[in-house]
């Protein structure tokens, strides 16, 4: 009998959206039928331990556009219940994906998907300057009535028109890992921590409220791993490698990195914020907390990639 191995890997919001034209909800099952299918090429291997988690940047723009349009006439919906509603969603839709693909298979396991609380820390420094962008372009003087009326931070985004930009803190522990861990004992492929978790905060009194503010799904996922004991982290995004020098005619593709070059090449500028330079720092995190080995490809490679056959290969 093989020994068991636990994986992690994060699907990114985008891999439910394949193009600005194929956006609704019907659309974004399909993809995710998609990721599904390779998914569950993992699960070949009985032994395997698998959580799967996945983005929500786009599915939340959503929600927060029809907030805005329904204006006045409905209320503004908060952003952490934003956040549990897509996780709901999405849950959804790959536990149904995964369900019908496990069935196709015959290969007797079953999924859950799991609402998922992560803690941060109410000092944290990006409460005091928000700088995530979030929800659709806005006038300047929908921008300032939000923030007369709602307190929203709106910033002017590059002459384009104004958006709300949230905290994006460090996440601190997954307050659902015990439940994460007894699913995957019970033999459960288990989705959790969408969205990076529904981000809340502890009061004075110990009680928990609900944050303003959105956890990166990556950072989220790295620290899932790490308190999980995960061998290995996978992150999909939107290219098979990383590559250096992306965009420029220098631009190379790494099939292997070892962890002193990604903290090399983050030093040198080559990875983008809001673009691969999470993802690097969440695969550099679960490195140094002991995780063995971490992926960074695309949907469509992941199954080769974790088989070492694509994909950009990240060791210590």
């Amino acid at each position: 009998m093989s020994k068991s191995k636990t994986v992690v890997v994060a699907l990114g919001g985008n891999s439910f959206i394949a193009d600005e034209t194929h956006q609704s909800v019907p659309d974004q099952y399909r993809a995710a039928e998609k990721a599904c299918s390779e998914i569950v090429r993992l699960l070949r291997d009985p032994a395997l331990r698998l959580v799967v988690t996945h983005g929500n940047g786009p599915q939340v723009g959503f929600i927060l556009r029809r907030s805005e349009l329904a204006a006045p006439a409905l209320h503004q919906v908060p952003l952490d219940s934003c956040v549990a509603d897509t996780q709901g969603a999405l849950g959804y839709q790959l536990e149904l994906a995964l369900r019908n693909e496990l069935r196709r298979h015959e290969i007797d396991r079953s999924p859950a998907a799991l609402v998922t609380l992560v803690l941060v820390d109410r000092d944290d420094p990006a409460f005091k300057n928000p700088t995530k962008p979030i929800g659709s372009f806005l006038t300047k003087e929908r921008a300032e009535q939000h923030r007369d009326k709602d307190g929203w931070d709106v910033v002017e985004d590059a002459g384009r028109g104004w958006r709300r930009v949230v905290a994006s803190p460090q996440p601190k522990a997954i307050l659902d890992l015990d439940a994460v861990k007894r699913l995957l004992d019970a033999g459960f492929v288990v989705v959790a921590a969408g969205g990076g978790g529904i981000a809340v905060v502890e009061e004075p009194d110990g009680s928990l409220s609900g944050a303003s503010a959105v956890v990166d799904k990556d950072l989220a996922s790295s620290l899932l791993a790490r308190q999980l004991g995960a061998e290995t982290l996978v992150i999909t995004t939107g290219v098979e490698k990383v590559c250096l020098d992306f965009g420029k005619p220098t631009q190379r593709t790494l099939d292997t990195m070892t962890l002193a070059q990604a903290r090399q090449y983050m030093a040198e500028g080559h990875f983008k914020p809001g673009s691969m330079l999470p993802k690097i720092e969440a695969v550099v995190a679960f490195l140094e907390g002991g995780g063995r080995e971490a992926v960074i490809t695309d949907p469509a490679h992941m199954a080769e990639a974790i088989e070492g056959r694509g994909g950009t290969r990240v060791t210590v």
